[in-house]
């Protein structure tokens, strides 16, 4: 069975529901990417965040599961959504993983535990064999986050940020399938 048969696929971890986006989790996007702290590090988010931008973009989420070019997820803790992580600009066997949370998440390990749990989803009921990530070189925490997911750095790039309106480093790194835990 593939993902793109499963568009409601929930992922339960220890403290964690992933469950998949949809149209209305745009208003708590919206409030999350209000805090400049977190918008910062989102290359492709505009700050201050446009409210009929976030709909739009979480209004496409149930097309892209179709089309198997992207597997987004809200992240819950206590019933509260905290952020997003997803892999996306999937083409054949690769995509892109990704991951915010709203600051008050930060330090506890969610974006690790939700971005585990999405690996062990792609690469065993999506097929995905290969992701890319990366982060601005100014956030080293997701850096440290990558790594203990088993990413290995393998370059930096200029990247222009629309948050910050101008180029940023980003270290870019890489996971083969291989190459994971067997937990993911």
């Amino acid at each position: 069975m593939t993902a793109r048969s499963i568009p409601h696929a929930f992922i339960q971890t220890a403290r964690l529901l992933l469950r998949p986006t949809s149209a209305p989790d745009a208003e708590r996007a919206f409030e999350i990417q209000s805090d400049w702290n977190v918008t910062r590090m989102l290359s492709n988010a505009t700050y201050p965040p446009g409210r009929q931008d976030i709909e739009s973009w979480f209004s496409s989420h149930g097309q892209e599961w179709v089309d198997g070019t992207a597997y987004r997820f809200a992240i819950e803790q206590a019933g509260r959504m905290i952020g997003v992580v997803d892999v996306d600009g999937i083409s054949g066997v690769e995509g892109s993983l990704g991951y915010w949370l709203e600051k008050s998440a930060w330090g506890k390990a969610y974006a690790f535990e939700a971005a585990q749990a999405l690996i062990g989803f792609v690469f065993h009921e999506a097929g995905l064999t290969r992701l890319e990530s990366g982060h601005a070189s100014d956030n080293p925490a997701s850096g440290r986050v990558l790594t203990k997911l088993g990413f290995a750095r393998i370059d930096t790039r200029e990247l222009f940020s629309r948050s910050r309106r101008e180029t940023i480093i980003q270290c870019c790194y890489m996971l083969e399938k291989e190459c994971t835990h067997p937990s993911l």
